[in-house]
């Protein structure tokens, strides 16, 4: 069998590994043939940019889903999760048709298909998932699930399947299977993923570079504050801006936002024939831009001086993009109050995640400041947690 999965780990495999094991062991009455692992993710720094051909730089959590697998000797495939109590099962006439699986098992199912689209034979087989990537959070729980079964089936299946490959696979499950219009970004962040390290991924080419990120070495931690803030209207809005984007792409005469440099901004700007529209145009580029600085900060080491990025790129997302939330706006302007280097929203907006620069000593400190600014303005408690860049999927040994 060929282990296709770019790392292997030989940690201990963790609680939610433990849960994956139980859970098929209880629902199928046997073994599983091992356990495959990937995580969620976060957007350091390069909002609504992937879709305009533009700059990203993700990195992966120490969140993780896991999925325990095991083949089986027909062509038919059997989930189950801690999300149902009900398993879900179907067969190559369900996978083929993109549709025929809903809700969280359809993921599962549209890497099936994405698989047999591209060719591949899929191994039938029984698979059980668990997960401490929150659902709904903006943590990319959706791609942390396809690339945990993807590596699984890779491994099953006996694939020679080069993991660059991978990420455009996941994808497709995400757009053609179930309906989704995601960009590249979050498939590939959490499959290429390397411990201590940012991913610098160009949208267009899909060429990668790990970016050095060891927050540990310099005493810095990166906060996650969910907001609890429910997503409000994101699939129309997330719509409306990619419209709004492609639309001014189509009146300046070029393929995509990221073909505006930064000094041709004003020029591109003033070609356009309202407002709402400059302000789109004036985030993605600016935003491309702050990613490339970011990246150029931390080759050098500066990793505190990326703080101002992350604020001005959430000023960005707030005025330019309109994108942010009360419950978001709240929570970034408590942790610099509080000492934070820089905060943002991560994600698609209208609710989600902030993260949050921080001294790893501050941490807790910056935590209770948001808090307690969500307590004056009566909004649900927020949750933090602390993270450092983590590696993509892997088989837990």
């Amino acid at each position: 069998m060929t282990t296709a999965a770019a790392t292997t780990s030989t940690a201990p495999p963790g609680d939610v590994a433990a849960r994956a094991g139980a859970r098929f062991r209880q629902r199928y009455a046997a073994e599983p043939a091992g356990r495959w692992a990937a995580p969620g993710r976060v957007n350091l720094i390069g909002e609504h940019t992937d879709y305009n051909d533009g700059f990203v730089l993700p990195f992966a959590l120490p969140l993780r889903t896991v999925v325990a697998a095991a083949p089986r000797d027909d062509e038919r495939w059997t989930v189950c999760s801690e999300l149902s109590d009900d398993p879900v099962e179907f067969g190559p006439a369900d996978a083929d048709e993109p549709g025929r699986v809903t809700g969280w098992a359809a993921y599962v199912a549209g890497v099936v298909w994405a698989l047999r689209a591209a060719g591949h034979a899929v191994a039938g087989a029984r698979l059980s998932v668990a997960s401490d990537v929150p659902v709904g959070s903006g943590l990319s729980s959706s791609a942390a699930i396809e690339a945990a079964v993807l590596t699984a089936l890779v491994d099953l299946s006996g694939l020679d399947l080069p993991a660059d490959r991978w990420p455009r696979l996941a994808q497709r499950a995400e757009n053609g299977y179930v309906g989704a219009p995601t960009g590249i970004m979050d498939q590939s962040a959490v499959i290429r993923a390397r411990p201590g390290h940012a991913l610098f991924l160009d949208c267009r080419t899909e060429q990668v570079e790990h970016i050095p990120f060891d927050l540990s070495a310099a005493g810095l931690a990166m906060l996650v504050i969910d907001s609890r803030a429910p997503h409000r209207h994101i699939d129309g809005e997330y719509a409306s801006r990619r419209r709004s984007c492609e639309r001014a792409a189509s009146q300046l005469g070029i393929p995509a936002l990221r073909d505006v440099p930064a000094d041709g901004l004003d020029a591109a700007l003033a070609r356009l024939d309202d407002d709402e529209t400059r302000r789109r145009v004036r985030h993605v580029v600016t935003e491309n831009q702050r990613v490339l600085d970011s990246v150029a900060l931390l080759r050098a080491g500066r990793v505190r001086d990326v703080g101002p990025l992350l604020t001005a790129s959430h000023a960005s997302m707030r005025d330019d993009f309109e994108i942010t939330v009360a419950e978001i706006d709240t929570a970034v302007e408590a942790a610099l109050a509080a000492g934070a280097y820089g905060a943002r929203m991560t994600g698609g907006g209208f609710g989600g995640c902030v993260l949050a620069l921080v001294e790893a000593s501050a941490a807790d400190t910056v935590a209770a400041a948001v808090a307690a600014a969500y307590a004056e303005r009566r909004f649900t408690a927020p949750g933090t947690r602390t993270v450092l860049p983590a590696g993509g999927a892997h088989r837990v040994d």
